[in-house]
């Protein structure tokens, strides 16, 4: 009798009601980040590639920080156990508590990279010389590295502002598999884009956002450790 009461399982715990639970919590994910980022993207899928609408394209953008951080929170959180399953409150809850920090790093970056893919499109038509396309390059790889770093430490910690921008600069390179990782999955959102659409990325979105969640453990583990209390 007591062999059978350690081998019993309760109901959530066993690897079956943990897929289902991991599937369920993407799914919700999914339609949460599709909910509050498809009003501003359809425009964004029948605009045109033309140089001339990547301001407007960065504007487009806006809403996808919050809406990612949230979807960082949500999965950061949640437990796999499949009695207590409730991404959504999850997801609108890191959506109210951490929005407004993020934008006050996520506006900044479109509009930056904004203005260098600017630069870089018309760089013949405002006389740049050919090699200043190499340091343009560099510098928005280096924008987006740290603020893919940032967007991460301002989802999951409370800090201000300044000391997220800190900490994402600080662990480019005290955690350099980390930004290796986040620019191999931007390649990979980049190609899936190219070869296929933007609507495909979409419906990928939630996998995207945990990949980039488990990519950004070593830095979460650290920051946790050395940083919080």
């Amino acid at each position: 009798m007591g062999g059978a009461a350690q081998t019993w399982r309760q109901f959530g715990d066993g690897p079956l009601s943990r897929i289902t639970s991991r599937v369920y919590i993407l799914l919700v994910v999914e339609l949460l980040l599709l909910l509050t980022t498809l009003p501003a993207l359809l425009p964004l899928l029948v605009l045109g590639r033309d140089p001339s609408n990547l301001p407007l394209a960065a504007l487009l953008l806006a809403p996808v920080g919050p809406a990612v951080s949230a979807a960082l929170y949500a999965l950061r959180h949640q437990q796999t156990d499949l009695t207590d399953l409730h991404p959504a409150a999850l997801f609108w809850h890191g959506y109210r508590a951490n929005a407004f920090g993020v934008l006050r790093i996520w506006v900044p970056t479109l509009l930056w990279l904004a203005v260098l893919a600017v630069n870089l499109a018309y760089s013949g038509a405002v006389g740049l010389p050919g090699w200043w396309a190499a340091p343009l390059v560099l510098i928005a790889v280096g924008v987006t590295l740290c603020a893919a770093n940032a967007l991460v430490i301002a989802s999951l910690f409370d800090f201000r502002t300044r000391d997220v921008l800190r900490l994402a600069v600080h662990f480019l390179l005290r955690t350099p598999g980390v930004p290796v990782g986040n620019a191999l999955l931007l390649a990979a959102a980049a190609g899936i884009t190219a070869v296929f659409s933007e609507a495909v990325l979409m419906l990928l979105a939630s996998i995207a956002v945990l990949a980039y969640l488990r990519i950004s453990e070593p830095m979460i583990h650290l920051i946790r450790k050395e940083f919080t209390s």
